[in-house]
């Protein structure tokens, strides 16, 4: 951020008290400090508020978990009175001395008074039943599961008492009742004594279930949730609601009977605590808040500047990222023709640095120096804007090592924001290897040329020999006849000039012969026999322009396949370039025919097997041409490689045979087969070498 963007910034502050802010502003030169202090202080009021809210929320909380525990604590001390006047009812039930029938009604009036209690049992010492009372407020408990199953619980239950001389209580223990559900229950044993002698056992059962609902549930059963769980955490009865949506709080208190130990647990939902519990926290949020805001708005107003800052540095980053990854110099110069700019693709073109290059005025380093007048003058045209803008043109550059080369220099107006010329703009593209490939593909074109001109002369063999044998017989005749002059030894001077006559027509006619035997000879002289090692790759690119330049007015798709790693082939390249064009011309005139619908042709080169009849040193490289045409019928299958049979009008049937003749005598073998569903593909091979062969 700018000094003039903190000059307009300064009112806003001021205008929102924070007078202070101003002094750090000033102490901190660069935004990065100022957006580092603006994220700590907003980070510290946030900090402040959320640990207030905390405190204050942890407080209220903490006050309801004790007023939990407070009331668990109390439902114990309740359980546990309510638990030793059970002690106390049935002790006095013990010391009335009563027959059995007065027990069972003082019994059934402790079970009305006592929901909880389920059943009550008068024992002797050895734990035999006198007598029982079941509940009538409910069926009883042991209908299903018969008591003997159960009374190993109780038996050591009492003995625990007998032991201590006082109530002891048993484990709890399941038991399934007749509807299906069980409960939880558990024995409570107390011995009765006569004068210190135990004469029998009281054993009340208690359900859990009961106890809660009946003792608790009542006094603390409204907002909390109240069971009763093993010391493990698992839940034998419960009672009480509990309102969903709200928090839960929990209390656990130990619930020590003598021989057995539950755990009271007490689950309270209650309302979050208030946000705002009191004035003070309010208050010093409210404040807070307004700062934060105002920070907010300040935060975002730098925010926006920088992010215009960030935007124009990224842009010109990618713009400079782009200029630096362009394989085309660009050159940018001023009204004057001073280089004001280069990239370093053109620096790398002509082997200066950018430094030596900025700056620079006519002669520019990279002129060649016998050239440097004419481009000169070329430069002055373009400077006063004589030439046409956006016209390419070649031009002959030096680098630094002194070596020349053909670049193609397209040159527009370097137009600024406000609409006016600054300069020039020049795209550089060096061109020397495309000329170099174009002189290549010049060469290998008069090579297939003159290929093709051994191929027409099968097809010019039968106009030959017309024109030959006319001087010929020609000449037999006249000697003939001259022969036959001469053997007359009486020959007149008539004679004589019939001789001449016919001695010079002899000389006319072997002349004319001699004229067409030359033209022909020098048709096909041009080209040299030697063998080289080619790569396949190589073969099939020199084919390749006047292949696709038919491919295109046949409307034919040409696909090239190469099996990767190929070896190289021992060929007379120019007649192997010339059997493969005139395989994909046929190919291609096979599909130019009405009802072809696709027409794709399919040049492939691949290993093949081995010939035994060779050197095992070397292997087999198969070529192929692939057509989707109307095929090749079996009448014109067995003859078409015969010489001048043809199946066009204008063909002299020499293509196919001279084919065959070349791969034959490059030790291959060329055939065809029909393609499925249509066309044909045919096959030659040609022997591969071996690359220490072909370094040797």
């Amino acid at each position: 951020m700018t000094s003039q963007a903190l000059q307009r910034l300064i009112p806003t502050f001021k205008a929102r008290s924070l007078a202070w802010w101003q002094a750090v502003e000033d102490a901190l030169p660069g935004g990065r400090g100022r957006r580092s202090l603006w994220s700590a202080l907003i980070a510290l009021v946030m900090a402040v508020l959320v640990t207030l809210v905390w405190l204050a929320g942890r407080y209220e909380a903490s006050q309801l978990q004790a007023e939990l525990e407070r009331d668990t604590a109390n439902a114990v001390s309740d359980l546990r009175t309510q638990l030793t006047r059970h002690v106390q009812a049935l002790q006095g039930l013990q010391s009335s001395h009563p027959s059995e029938a007065f027990w069972s009604l003082e019994a059934q009036a402790l079970l009305r008074e006592n929901r909880e209690m389920l059943r009550i049992e008068w024992r002797d010492t050895a734990l035999n039943l006198k007598r029982s009372a079941d509940s009538a407020l409910r069926s009883p408990v042991f209908e299903r599961v018969p008591r003997s199953e159960t009374l190993s619980e109780a038996q050591q239950t009492c003995l625990r008492a007998q032991r201590s001389s006082g109530a002891s209580y048993s484990r709890s223990y399941f038991l399934p009742q007749t509807d299906g559900l069980g409960m939880e229950v558990m024995d409570m044993c107390l011995p009765n004594t006569q004068g210190g002698v135990l004469i029998g056992f009281t054993v009340v059962t208690y359900g859990l279930q009961e106890l809660i609902s009946e003792r608790l549930s009542v006094g603390y059963g409204r907002r909390n949730e109240i069971s009763f769980t093993e010391p493990d955490g698992t839940r034998l009865a419960i009672a009480g609601t509990q309102s969903r949506g709200l928090r839960v709080f929990t209390a656990q208190q130990l619930v020590d009977l003598p021989g057995n130990t539950l755990v009271l647990r007490m689950d309270g939902r209650r309302g979050e605590p208030d946000l705002f519990p009191n004035v003070l926290t309010a208050l010093v949020t409210a404040m807070s808040i307004a700062l934060v805001t105002v920070m907010v708005l300040l935060a975002k107003d730098s925010r926006r500047r920088l992010k215009a800052e960030n935007d124009l540095a990224e842009a010109l980053a990618f713009r400079k990222a782009m200029e630096d990854s362009l394989v085309t110099g660009l050159r940018a110069r001023d009204l004057e023709g001073r280089i004001t700019y280069v990239n370093p693709a053109f620096c790398e073109m002509v082997g200066l640095t950018a430094e030596q290059l900025t700056g620079k005025l006519a002669p520019m380093p990279y002129w060649p120096p016998e050239m440097v007048d004419e481009y000169k003058q070329r430069q002055a045209i373009r400077l006063a804007g004589n030439a046409p803008p956006r016209e390419g043109f070649e031009s002959v550059f030096m680098r630094a090592d002194g070596t020349r080369f053909e670049v193609l220099i397209i040159e527009a107006p370097l137009i600024s924001v406000q609409g006016q010329q600054t300069g020039w703009m020049g795209a550089v593209i060096d061109i020397s290897e495309q000329r170099r490939i174009e002189e290549l593909s010049r060469a290998s074109q008069e090579r297939l040329q003159a290929t093709a001109r051994l191929a027409t002369v099968g097809e010019m063999a039968s106009l030959l020999s017309h024109e030959l044998n006319q001087p010929l017989a020609a000449i037999a005749s006249y000697a003939n006849g001259s022969l036959n002059l001469l053997k007359d030894p009486a020959a007149v001077p008539q004679t004589l000039d019939d001789v001449h006559m016919a001695l010079r027509r002899i000389a006319e006619q072997a002349g004319r012969a001699g004229k067409v035997i030359n033209s022909v000879h020098d048709f096909v002289r041009r080209r040299d026999q030697a063998r080289e090692a080619v790569a396949p790759q190589a073969l099939l690119d020199a084919i390749a322009p006047l292949v696709n330049l038919q491919a295109r007015k046949l409307q034919v798709k040409v696909h090239t396949r190469i099996e990767p790693k190929l070896p190289q082939v021992l060929c007379d390249r120019t007649m192997v370039e010339q059997v493969l064009l005139n395989l994909a011309r046929n190919g291609m005139q096979a599909m130019d025919q009405p009802g072809s619908t696709e027409r794709v042709l399919v040049l492939q080169a691949r290993r093949a097997g081995h010939n035994a009849t060779l050197n095992a040193e070397h292997g087999w490289v198969e070529f192929s041409v692939s057509d989707v045409g109307v095929g090749i019928g079996e009448d014109v299958a067995s003859q078409l490689f015969t010489p001048f049979f043809t199946t066009k009008a204008e063909g002299m049937g020499l293509g196919l045979s001279l084919c065959r003749t070349v791969v034959e005598q490059h030790g291959g073998h060329l055939n065809f087969e029909p393609l499925d569903p249509r066309g044909t593909v045919f096959r030659f091979t040609l022997p591969a070498v071996l690359l220490d062969k072909i370094t040797a």
